[in-house]
């Protein structure tokens, strides 16, 4: 089964991302860390029912790896905009064995966290990188329960392709959470989410 773990916003810088998602949302950001395996770092914010949401960009003081970062980032260009969405499985090698598009484990830690993150060789997830990135996290710890509340929830997650279907086929049989919505269209993601200010989309 897979559930809905966190969104990922993807900037050409980290500033750039917080201006974009700060001003979206009318709610400020909270420091993260840095990923030494890829040479990225982020900021997160706490959505209610144990998700979250992190900006993530290449950190420009980190040496860059031999292989492609996660997420497409060494390709990524433009304005800030949300990019990703992340599942999490209980058991990463088999979902493995029935997604092998979706990449191969690699183990990753910052602090105390340790989780396995599903990353495809060429940094590029199936279906136009719509298809979720898949982690598995290793003991109880997770970054939602260390953040401070937001008063912020996410409404609705929209995922648009012009072959939606069968992104849906796909993953429609693990993930059972209405807030997913599947739609045919221009390719991209669009999340609603309700604040203390009102309904907010990124």
């Amino acid at each position: 089964m897979m559930r809905l773990d966190h969104l990922a916003v993807a900037a050409e810088s980290l500033e750039a991302g917080r201006a974009h998602v700060e001003a979206a949302l009318g709610l400020r950001l909270q420091p993260g860390g840095r990923h030494a395996h890829f040479g990225t770092h982020n900021l997160l914010l706490g959505l209610e029912d144990g998700l979250y949401l992190e900006v993530i960009a290449i950190d420009p003081g980190a040496p860059a790896p031999a292989y492609p970062r996660w997420f497409d980032l060494d390709r990524f260009s433009g304005e800030p905009r949300l990019r990703n969405w992340i599942c999490a499985v209980d058991d990463l090698d088999a979902a493995l064995l029935r997604h092998p598009g979706a990449g191969q484990a690699v183990d990753l830690a910052r602090g105390d966290l340790r989780w396995r993150m599903a990353v495809p060789g060429s940094g590029v997830l199936p279906m136009d990188n719509l298809f979720p990135a898949l982690i598995e996290w290793q003991g109880a710890a997770h970054p939602a329960a260390r953040l401070a509340p937001s008063g912020a929830r996410l409404r609705r997650l929209v995922v648009s392709h012009p072959e939606v279907a069968i992104l849906q086929a796909a993953v429609g049989n693990e993930l059972h959470d209405a807030r997913v919505v599947f739609e045919p269209g221009t390719m991209g993601l669009r999340a609603e989410i309700e604040t203390p200010h009102g309904v907010c989309v990124l």
